[in-house]
């Protein structure tokens, strides 16, 4: 039993992590890197074990773990728009580690190009005012909802739609004039 006097959580608790800590996690990750991400899951999940009297019974607990998780990561902001600017400035992302070990050889042009569309994106990134940046990044890392980010941002829905808007229309108009 907790302090409260209620059964514990426990298994409850344990469920919610084994169920959601991987979408967490890859969200975690893509924001502040493979070493870090762990620490701010575990931090999000303690986070939640505190304040988890404050989520309302029944409802979908997903979106307020990616709100924890978003307010976790704030600290790490600043190394965040630094990858970013790394990134843009030399086209080596360091927050992701090489997936495989391919010859250099090979695929020379596709990562090229990739890299510039990469260096590309991490300067709009590393310039988007936050809210833009979590709302882009909720959206198109953690395969979030409009609403789903409204929840986990508390944010109204329609702000949501407006900064995910205004960041897509960065991001293409950059991508557009790195074409030319």
């Amino acid at each position: 039993m907790d302090p409260e006097g209620n059964l514990l959580i426990a298994d409850g608790f344990t469920a919610l992590y084994d169920r959601h800590a991987q979408a967490l996690y890859r969200y975690c990750a893509r924001r502040v890197g493979p070493d870090l991400a762990e620490d701010a899951v575990a931090q999000t999940f303690l986070v939640a074990y505190e304040k988890r009297h404050t989520v309302e019974a029944g409802a979908d607990p997903l979106p307020w773990l990616f709100g924890i998780a978003t307010n976790v990561l704030f600290r790490h902001r600043r190394d965040e728009v630094r990858g970013y600017r790394a990134l843009a400035r030399t086209g080596a992302d360091p927050l992701l580690v090489p997936l495989s070990a391919e010859s250099h050889a090979a695929r020379t042009d596709e990562r090229v190009d990739a890299g510039r569309r990469a260096r590309t994106i991490a300067r709009v990134l590393a310039k988007l005012p936050a809210r833009q940046r979590d709302v882009l990044l909720l959206y198109a890392v953690a395969d979030l909802s409009y609403a789903e980010i409204a929840e986990a941002l508390h944010l109204p829905l329609g702000t949501v739609q407006s900064a995910l808007h205004r960041a897509r229309t960065k991001l293409r108009k950059a991508l557009d004039e790195s074409k030319n």
